[in-house]
């Protein structure tokens, strides 16, 4: 079956065709870790979580590289803040990223590389641009020579003559062209630095992702992934270093970027304020929820984070899980069952979307309707067949990972020790025929969100929504 992507670069949507055949190799921009990741840096980390496991269905080998910056000037201002070593500073906020999105179901890239661990790597593509032509050194610095690339611009849709020279580039005077931007960079003792033929220093933000790329997916990539705040000047200098370094050849093969969060009429970020942790939002809901709530806009366009969207997706989660609950077979099984199923074994109505541009809005829709049939048939083979369907496809989306009867336990704090002992309680009581008790206890885990179903094989129970 035919995968489609939005190429930022044409604007148009494409047939994905990996360079080599079976072989897809992807890149997503992580986090710069100097504070808590807010809940619009999981939207990439979601996103493509969800492509990677669409492409690994299809696709024999899949490699899988989102990046750690961990060398930034914002990191070195918070590190000399908090008077410890940047290296610490960075370390510790890269484990709490890895913490929040792991709760948020997101699985572990293949490569996971750091900015300060490929110096070498760095230095040796600096070299090669000046080489080339395509770089200089000036006063400690070395920058790009943008006017070399007659192609830049060509993925932010900009013309040289219309980028404003001054507002996201830096005006210096050891710039050739206000619009040359910084390969390396000179630091001053209190800041990181390495040696280098251009004397101590570190280099800048956009070459880190170019080296990075180069060494662990080669000079020429399927997927390259990141918010589309990145597009420019960050992928834009991005694809000059890349194409010019290789004397033209293909950087990036597919460009996907995906939309941002808005908090009201702003997107969310550190520098406006406006942000709301991960690792808050996960102290008052599942992550589950959160993921949900992610997939339900388009990862392409802009999603307003809000009470109401939480609500809506815990919502509809519990629909899902109910389904689960009330279709015949193993309470205990997760879609963490069909990590490693054959494609035949998921929904197509879940698939279909998923490959038409990562559709999770439709996909969700296709969920919903699987778990409409649970209901509607009669047939427990069928409602069991049904149930699998929707634990695949849950896998691909990232949810429904929990025992169902553990999924509403856990959302209310119940106690299920505790409720095991009211209901063989009850039994006891109306074994007796003393009914007053029985219903007395009834009505007490009613009291306490918990309703209770007499059924042929037993009590079950379950929280009340």
């Amino acid at each position: 079956m035919d995968i489609y992507i939005h190429d930022t670069l044409t604007g148009a949507r494409r047939r994905f065709e990996p360079l080599v055949p079976d072989r897809v190799s992807m890149y997503v921009c992580g986090p710069t870790v100097y504070n808590l990741a807010h809940i619009g840096n999981a939207l990439p980390a979601v996103a493509f979580d969800v492509l990677a496991r669409v492409l690994r269905l299809y696709f024999k080998h899949v490699t899988y590289v989102h990046n750690i910056t961990d060398i930034d000037d914002k990191i070195n201002a918070a590190a000399l803040a908090n008077g410890e070593p940047i290296r610490a500073l960075a370390d510790r906020f890269a484990a709490e990223y890895r913490a929040d999105i792991a709760a948020l179901g997101v699985l572990n890239p293949d490569v996971e590389p750091r900015a300060t661990e490929h110096i070498s790597e760095i230095i040796d593509m600096i070299e090669t641009l000046i080489d080339r032509g395509h770089a200089y050194a000036a006063e400690g610095h070395v920058l790009f020579d943008v006017p070399s690339d007659p192609s830049y611009g060509s993925l932010s849709k900009q013309s040289l003559e219309n980028i404003l020279e001054g507002a996201r580039v830096e005006v210096a005077p050891y710039k050739r062209d206000p619009k040359d931007f910084v390969l390396w960079k000179p630091s001053s003792d209190e800041l990181p630095g390495w040696d280098s033929p251009w004397g101590r220093g570190r280099p800048g933000w956009h070459i880190e992702c170019s080296a990075m790329i180069r060494k662990h997916l080669g000079p020429s990539i399927d997927i390259h992934g990141g918010g589309s705040d990145l597009t420019f000047p960050h992928h834009e200098n991005e694809l000059a270093q890349g194409t010019c370094v290789e004397d033209g050849q293909v950087y990036v093969r597919y460009w996907m970027h995906n939309g941002l969060l808005r908090m009201g009429d702003e997107k969310m970020s550190k520098s406006l304020g406006n942000i709301a942790t991960i690792r808050s939002l996960r102290g008052e809901h599942p992550g589950e929820v959160l993921r949900y709530a992610l997939l339900s806009g388009h990862y392409r366009g802009s999603l307003e984070w809000s009470d109401d969207l939480i609500r809506q997706a815990r919502s509809s989660l519990n629909t899902l899980y109910q389904a689960l609950v009330d279709a015949p077979g193993d309470n205990g099984a997760t879609s963490e069952n069909f990590h490693d199923a054959n494609v035949d074994a998921f929904p197509e109505t879940v698939l279909a979307p998923l490959r038409n541009d990562l559709n999770t809005p439709q996909a969700l829709a296709a969920m919903h309707a699987i778990a409409g049939d649970i209901h509607k048939t009669g047939d427990a083979a069928r409602a069991r067949a049904l149930r699998d369907q929707l634990l695949a496809g849950g896998w691909l989306l990232g949810i429904l990972g929990t025992p169902a009867n553990d999924y509403f336990q856990h959302a209310a704090g119940a106690d299920p020790g505790w409720i095991e002992s009211m209901i063989e309680k009850r039994a006891r009581a109306r074994d007796s025929r003393d009914f007053a008790s029985a219903d007395a206890i009834r009505e007490e885990l009613a009291a306490s969100g918990i309703e209770l179903e007499d059924t042929a094989s037993g009590t079950r129970w379950k929280v009340m929504r």
